[in-house]
């Protein structure tokens, strides 16, 4: 009977014994299992590449996709990028080129450095050329990156009628209907406006650029307008328009009629295409005469955030793409 108890007492050790140890093992076995995964995560894989835990995590905050993330990976750890994706208008594709024009402009502003990359001026004027998308219709854009070819010409172009431009004057269809209902409500409010230019083939405008650069040189020709298929008037979008009693460029922006515009013509849909001291955004002096049909929902936000449309397509057209 005592050697049964015996017996049994040592079945029993054995028994627990065994058991401890597959406890135990499981228990290495799972935690081994977990460290493993654990480094196979983007956490400890950008901790590895240099960042501290917490900016790691902060970066996984932003950063979703396994493309983005390993794009991040693949680029020398900068704390830079933690400063970037806090502002507004940050790109993940334009990263690297944030980086690199942050190298070359270390006293800029972020912010600055964010605009002036989503809007390609980390490239040359003329040299860094862009097809237009065409496709896009109310919302392409045209400007010293993004070119028309030269035989691109708008669909439903119409005659602006001469009482609200001077003669042979064209735009679309629907920028024309925008135009008429910005006229009416400007006229009742005792402003008469009146549009001197619209619509330009490609032809008209090289011969518009040739002639200022042929009088005033190359620098100054490409301050002030556009070379051909550079310019928003092949787009049939866009109208220089003035006051009836005041037609002059060098005195417009201080007139009652402009400041009416710039107050009201979001509301039909029309944008100030090159504003004042937005020259090193749009690429060109201000013209307080030019302004662009985009569509009142387009042209809402770019008045209420205060930007141009260069800085519009870059953040909520093309990077939604």
């Amino acid at each position: 009977m005592a050697k049964k108890k015996k017996l049994k007492k040592k079945v029993i050790y054995i028994f627990v014994t065994i058991l401890t140890l597959l406890c135990l093992g499981s228990l290495f076995g799972i935690k081994t299992y977990q460290e493993y995964k654990y480094k196979q995560s983007y956490e400890y894989k950008l901790i590895e590449h240099g960042y501290s835990l917490e900016n790691a995590k902060r970066l996984l905050k932003y950063y979703k996709k396994d493309e983005e993330i390993e794009k991040l990976l693949s680029i020398p750890r900068n704390d830079s990028i933690l400063s970037l994706i806090e502002q507004k208008y940050y790109i993940h594709n334009n990263l690297e080129r944030y980086l690199a024009y942050m190298d070359k402009n270390k006293t800029m502003d972020l912010k600055d450095v964010i605009t002036m990359v989503n809007v390609n001026r980390d490239y040359e004027y003329y040299e860094h050329e862009i097809p237009a998308d065409v496709n896009k219709e109310n919302l392409l854009i045209v400007n010293k990156y993004y070119k028309l070819s030269d035989d691109f010409e708008p669909k439903n172009l119409v005659t602006i009628s001469n009482k609200y431009a001077y003669d042979n004057n064209q735009i679309t269809e629907e920028a024309n209907d925008a135009y008429i209902s910005m006229w009416n409500a400007a006229n009742e409010d005792g402003y008469k406006l009146i549009v001197n230019s619209s619509y330009r083939n490609y032809q008209d405008q090289e011969d518009v650029y040739d002639s200022i650069k042929q009088s005033k040189g190359s620098s100054q020709a490409d301050k002030v307008a556009a070379r051909p298929g550079h310019s928003e008037h092949q787009s049939g979008l866009a109208i220089d328009v003035f006051e009836i009693n005041n037609q002059l460029t060098g005195t417009f922006k201080d007139s009652p009629a402009y400041q009416w515009l710039q107050d009201n013509a979001y509301l039909y849909g029309y944008i100030e295409r090159y504003p004042e001291n937005k020259e090193d955004i749009t690429g060109y002096s201000f013209e307080s005469w030019h302004w662009r049909y985009v569509g009142k929902e387009v042209a809402k936000i770019i008045h209420d955030e205060d930007i141009t449309y260069d800085e519009y397509y870059a953040y909520y057209i093309e990077n939604q793409a």
